[in-house]
């Protein structure tokens, strides 16, 4: 099979419901994903009990929707997970599943399909492990996603500054020099598919915390890009979504250890390997500049509206 460029399109299974239209609205209807080890440890009855089940810790709720971990476990095995699930979605997406049930309209469902075609176009990113959406009766729609818990990994801001810290200045300078490498790569390979990531943030992006004490010998693919719920593919309004892009990195990447050299240099790799013609032109540096100072003047406003999840999570 090819590899699909559109990271929004939901792949029908075997197994997908079917059923009349009067059924789905008077009774309902599911549409689930999961993964081969999902009921091992959440059990056979998991759909009954999957939008109640308390979570272990590090719960934050808010506005109809909560996340938290979840450790399942089967005898001394153990599955961790971060456990998104949406209990009041609108009323019109209801609607819309109940009319096309083999579509996902859930947030959960939705970035299920994002995880799976970023793995499939080779991005480091955490496993999806489950996920589904619970329509009707009468148009109400629920849903969740579970993703593996990443153990042992820090997020940039945090890795950072733990870095500048812990090594020496010499090592610290190569050690940047490739992370910045990598973090380059990674924007260019979604961008030059004309796909955004849309909060691509410091936070974002979770490196195993050993890295921080000591410089691997190569850095890609060590680099983990989470949060992936409003990846999407736009080949025509591209370039607003690559300036808002590249200005939220800038903008989160004020932290301990970041220099403007630092800056320089990801803008130098990220516009190397295009296809032929497709090299972001300097035009674009004064416009993410511009973004990046709102997001600053914003902040200022408001700091809470900086994005950085507090969670150690994947999800």
């Amino acid at each position: 099979m090819s590899a699909n460029p559109n990271p929004s399109l939901f792949r029908p299974e075997v197994g997908d419901p079917v059923s009349s239209f009067w059924r789905r609205v008077r009774q309902g209807v599911r549409l689930l994903r999961r993964q081969a080890d999902w009921e091992r440890f959440a059990g056979e009855s998991w759909t009954e009990s999957i939008m109640t089940v308390p979570l272990t810790d590090r719960e934050h709720s808010k506005q109809g929707r909560s996340i938290g971990r979840k450790v399942f476990a089967d005898g001394r095995d153990k599955l961790s997970v971060y456990l998104k699930r949406h209990y009041r979605l609108p009323r019109l997406h209801g609607l819309l599943a109940t009319l096309f049930p083999g579509r996902a309209w859930s947030p959960g469902l939705q970035e299920w399909a994002h995880l799976c075609w970023a793995k499939e176009h080779g991005f480091p990113v955490p496993r999806p492990v489950a996920a589904g959406q619970f329509v009707g009766p009468w148009g109400r729609l629920q849903g969740f996603l579970a993703v593996e818990e990443l153990h042992g990994m820090l997020p940039l801001h945090e890795a950072v500054p733990r870095a500048a810290r812990t090594l020496d200045p010499r090592t610290f300078a190569r050690w940047k020099r490739g992370l910045v490498a990598e973090l380059a790569r990674l924007s260019r390979e979604l961008h030059r598919r004309h796909v955004f990531h849309k909060d691509l943030y410091f936070c974002h992006f979770y490196i195993p915390e050993a890295l921080a004490r000591t410089p691997p010998s190569g850095w890609t693919n060590r680099v983990v890009m989470i949060d992936l719920h409003r990846l999407a593919r736009h080949p025509l309004t591209g370039p607003w979504w690559q300036i808002k892009d590249l200005a939220q990195l800038l903008f989160s990447s004020e932290v301990e250890g970041v220099t403007a050299r630092d800056r320089v240099r990801f803008w130098k790799l990220y516009r190397r390997h295009w296809p032929a013609g497709r090299a972001p032109g300097e035009w674009i540096r004064p416009l993410v500049k511009w973004k990046w100072q709102r997001y600053r003047r914003h902040n200022q406003r408001k700091p809470s509206a900086v994005p950085y999840d507090q969670q150690r999570s994947a999800a």
